[in-house]
Parts: structure tokens; sequence; C-alpha cells
């Protein structure tokens, strides 16, 4: 009957340090440790303590986010651990599977998890629809400005290839035709060409 650990921080940046010390002092025999997002489904260490558990054995985490990236998958890993008889502590938030006080806490806190992923995305969208309203822009910056369109269209006008004009100025063929496409009608471009 093993107490097996398991703990996550989001980006290589962040340090293991607190939840390994609270694993340890718990009294884990085996931690699994990880470093990626808790979005990202491919999660191999997750996957490899999932997998070790026996029946008997006890999966200890900090913190319920440090397990699952929403609530769904949360309690997708809690049926497996009640269909193996794999008890589930976690230690901030004093949950233990195994006390029927324990079950009823950790529901209710899934549903809270859920009900804040839900804000939290609410959020982020009237945060970018804010930040659009007020003219920021998002994306990569345009590659293209006022000389090098004109530059472009006088070495096109003058004969150039899309292969050349592609090489000279190290833009695309997709750049190259926005710029002829917004300029074809404005002749102020090398006048003395046309």
């Amino acid at each position: 009957m093993a107490v097996v650990g398991y703990a996550r921080v989001s980006s290589s940046g962040q340090n293991l340090k607190s939840q390994l010390d609270k694993l340890n002092a718990y009294g884990c025999d085996k931690i699994f440790q990880e470093k990626i997002s808790g979005i990202d489904q491919d999660r191999p260490e997750l996957k490899s303590c999932l997998n070790y558990l026996r029946e008997g054995d006890t999966l200890v985490i900090t913190k319920l986010d440090r397990l699952a990236r929403s609530a769904v998958h949360l309690g997708q890993i809690i049926d497996r651990l009640q269909s193996e008889s794999i008890s589930f502590v976690v230690i901030d938030q004093q949950i233990d599977t195994t006390t029927p006080a324990g079950k009823l806490l950790f529901h209710m806190l899934s549903a809270f998890s859920e009900f804040e992923h839900g804000i939290r995305k609410e959020r982020q969208a009237d945060g970018i629809k804010s930040a659009l309203d007020k003219g920021v822009r998002f994306g990569r910056p345009k590659k293209t400005n006022t000389k090098l369109e004109m530059d472009v269209i006088c070495d096109k006008r003058n004969g150039m290839t899309l292969s050349k004009l592609k090489s000279k100025y190290g833009i695309s063929q997709t750049t190259i035709y926005r710029i002829l496409s917004k300029h074809k009608d404005n002749n102020r471009f090398c006048r003395n060409l046309i």
C-alpha cells in the first residue's frame, strides 16, 4: 500500500519545492513531478503516476488544480481511482475520498472550480473585446510600410517577377499580392513609369 504523490507547476519558471515539501511531510513513498500546463492533455508524468498506482494505494496532491485540467477530467480521474480502490487525498483542501465528508467536499469543490474556470474565460473574452475597442492590435506586426510598398510597386511596374520581388524584399507572394491589390487603382507611386 504505497502513498504516491503528484506535483505539477504550469511553467518551467515556477518552483515545485513547496508542493514537494508538503508531499514529503505527508509521507509519500514516491512522487511524480511535472512542469507543464494543466490544459495540456499530454502529461506523461500524470499518466505514469496513474499507471503506477495499485489497489490499496493512496494518491496525494497538494491542490485540486494541480491534478486535472477541468472538473470533468478531475471526475474521470476520481472515478478511475475509486474503481481501482485507490484512495485520494488533497492536502491543502483537506479532502480524503475514503470518508463521506471528503467525498461531499470533493464534489462541491469540483463544481466551484468549473464555475471559476467559466468566469475566467468570460473575463478574458471581455478583456480582449475591450482591448479591440481601444484599437489594440493582436498578432504579428505588419512586415510592410509605405516605402516598402512603393518600392515593390515600382519594381513590379518595371517588370520584376514575383520570384525576384520575394527574394529582394524578403516577403511572401501573398504579401506582394496584398500590396499590389491595395494600390491597384492608386497611381501616386512611380508616376513617371506609367
